[in-house]
């Protein structure tokens, strides 16, 4: 009994079907990109003049890169509401328009992009009307600009 136990399994190893490989196969391959958005700012530290008025003048540039594919929006936003502020809180306030790559507003600007961007340089101007009863002093106000990807 012993033998014929073995004799069947000699004879089943050597008749098994063999085993069958497919004649294709697949690697599935995968990687990721992150989005990146950001802009390189450069003040041209523009002396505005507040009497005679300043009619778009360019008081710096935004290099903008964003690879959302879907676009981005570009944020310009004045400290100050889009006014000019004195030294002195007596003194009143000088408002101004902002200019961001041809699109203008007082306070904020928002641009969007509608595709993604690698480098491209904007202008940033203001134009201030002419104030010949604007008191003495030094005025001032900061733009921040940001980007954000959609």
């Amino acid at each position: 009994m012993i033998r014929f136990a073995a004799v069947a399994a000699i004879a089943a190893v050597l008749f098994a079907a063999p085993a069958l490989a497919d004649t294709s196969g697949s690697i599935k391959l995968s990687g990721t990109v992150a989005q990146t958005c950001t802009v390189a700012v450069t003040d041209a530290q523009t002396q505005l003049n507040i009497l005679a008025g300043s009619n778009n003048v360019t008081v710096g540039s935004v290099v903008e890169t964003c690879n959302d594919g879907a676009g981005y929006t570009i944020t310009v936003a004045s400290a100050n509401g889009g006014s000019l502020r004195g030294t002195s809180p007596t003194v009143p306030p000088v408002s101004y328009t902002t200019i961001y790559d041809g699109q203008s507003g007082t306070g904020t600007v928002n641009v969007t992009r509608s595709n993604a961007q690698f480098g491209k340089t904007a202008t940033v101007a203001v134009t201030v009307p002419a104030n010949a009863q604007a008191i003495a002093g030094s005025y001032s106000d900061t733009l921040t600009i940001t980007i954000a990807g959609k």
